[in-house]
């Protein structure tokens, strides 16, 4: 693990390179979703998939994995997250990339699509929104879930959301349980107060991008669609079945990925 500074604030921002460093694919970075790490493109396959052509680069966004985790609310910007990208590209050597975004990770990438689009080869989003607004997190955890956060207790968080009806695997449990939760709260908080991409920035965004999400996740598929009409160069493609945790899972994901940035990199 290396880790990378972002010079607005001085967080550190693990990261990992690896893959084909002699391949003919231009890099590509890939950042997590709320509350995971950097781990899922391991665990996915994803960093074995892309890797065989390109140079594949992971980071924990501040406030996940190993990067530091401040409990400012202040520290959760999509601006400041957009430099912890920067940062790694930065000291990397890398002017542009290709870009895969989950969840968090693809508003990220639309922030970094609007602000930065000369850095970006492409970009693919997976479950991801150009916003989210007030009350998100209630429906993706359960009611009052940022309170819970704040009182500091991880598992009193993970029993309230199994209560909710959620059915949690060793793996999630334990993505969540090396979160900090006063750090996950204050970045929940900035989120939904953030106000994300307008359309009239992803109008200007010109740059190759797929939407990709799943048919049953029914709040990112009407984000989506709101930007596919807005954003001229994209294309959406719908996982049939696939919930939002089960976006980067589904079988036909990977090789849409695959497909979408071989297309980009052949134009």
């Amino acid at each position: 693990m290396d880790f990378a500074i972002n010079p607005a604030d001085g967080i550190r921002i693990a990261y990992r390179a690896s893959g084909s460093t002699s391949g003919t694919g231009p890099p590509i970075v890939m950042v997590h979703g709320t509350a995971l790490s950097q781990a899922i493109w391991r665990g996915f396959g994803y960093s074995r998939g892309l890797g065989i052509d390109h140079r594949v680069i992971t980071l924990d966004l501040r406030g996940h994995g190993r990067s530091d985790k401040p409990h400012a609310q202040s520290a959760y910007s999509n601006e400041l997250f957009v430099g912890d990208v920067l940062a790694v590209l930065d000291q990397l050597g890398v002017d542009r990339a290709h870009y895969l975004g989950y969840s968090l990770g693809g508003r990220v990438g639309f922030s970094l699509a609007a602000a930065h689009p000369e850095r970006m080869l492409s970009f693919v989003t997976a479950g991801g929104a150009a916003r989210i607004g007030h009350g998100s997190f209630d429906r993706v955890f359960f009611p009052g879930c940022v309170d819970v956060l704040e009182s500091g207790d991880m598992d009193r968080f993970l029993d309230a959301w199994e209560r909710s009806g959620a059915t949690l695997d060793a793996t999630t449990m334990a993505a969540f349980r090396a979160n900090d939760a006063l750090a996950l709260a204050a970045y929940m908080r900035a989120a939904e107060d953030d106000p994300g991409v307008t359309g009239a920035a992803l109008a200007s965004i010109r740059i190759p991008t797929l939407l990709l999400v799943g048919s049953d996740d029914s709040t990112r598929l009407r984000s989506a669609m709101d930007a596919l009409q807005a954003m001229p160069s994209a294309t959406l493609r719908v996982l049939d079945g696939a919930n939002h945790s089960d976006t980067l899972r589904h079988p036909e994901a990977l090789p849409a990925v695959r497909e979408f940035i071989a297309s980009v990199a052949t134009a």
